[in-house]
């Protein structure tokens, strides 16, 4: 991991931040987590629509255990593979741009890897449209389009703190996340506290 000090001019601060991909779990565990609850919704799901055709039993629950460890055995393996294959294509690195002032925080994806965070969305497009999976289309979508985003500090609503692994998770209507270092890290969080809503949670991991 390495980071550039911030700067401040005009009223707004930037820094830039480096974070391995194979060091840091961050973004591996907020995937897993995503796919795990995919894997849930969907054994649930058939479960469900098996206990209404067959009725509630010992056999349907079990059948509805077995599913789920499948799925959950099937989606860790994809999980694992592709990203590792995503790590290697961006070089192990993630590198991300920072703006800060009172009101927005604007996070980019580096030049370079933006451009290949692009080749992959769309890689992953084509290999849905082909395969007719609706799921790979969109994720590969928002892989393509989505390598800036913005923050209006006055609609936070939530703000978990992690400064072992240096990033800072914002919920508005989605989560968004920051990423610091350091003393960098303790102005960062201090900014984003002092101009957030006073109702907004502030939880510290």
């Amino acid at each position: 991991m390495q980071r550039s000090p911030i700067e401040a001019s005009g009223g707004k601060y930037r820094w830039t931040y480096e974070m391995s991909l194979f060091k840091n779990p961050t973004i591996f565990l907020t995937v897993a987590k995503a796919l795990g609850i995919t894997v849930a919704v969907t054994a649930l799901l058939i479960g469900i629509i098996s206990w209404i055709a067959d009725g509630f039993s010992a056999e349907s629950l079990l059948f509805a255990g077995k599913l789920f460890l499948i799925l959950a055995g099937i989606f860790a393996v994809l999980l694992i593979l592709g990203y590792l294959i995503y790590a290697a294509v961006m070089g192990g690195r993630f590198i991300l741009d920072f703006t800060m002032d009172e009101k927005v925080l604007v996070c980019s994806q580096s030049a370079a890897q933006a451009d290949r965070a692009e080749k992959i969305g769309l890689a992953a497009m084509l290999l849905g449209l082909l395969t007719h999976t609706r799921g790979a289309v969109s994720a590969g979508y928002a892989a393509s389009s989505r390598t800036e985003s913005a923050v209006e500090l006055g609609t936070v609503k939530k703000v978990v703190t992690d400064k072992k692994r240096g990033v800072i998770k914002l919920r508005t209507v989605g989560w968004d996340q920051v990423w610091a270092d350091g003393d960098d890290f303790d102005f960062v969080a201090g900014w984003i506290r002092r101009h957030i809503p006073e109702s907004a949670e502030w939880r510290e991991k």
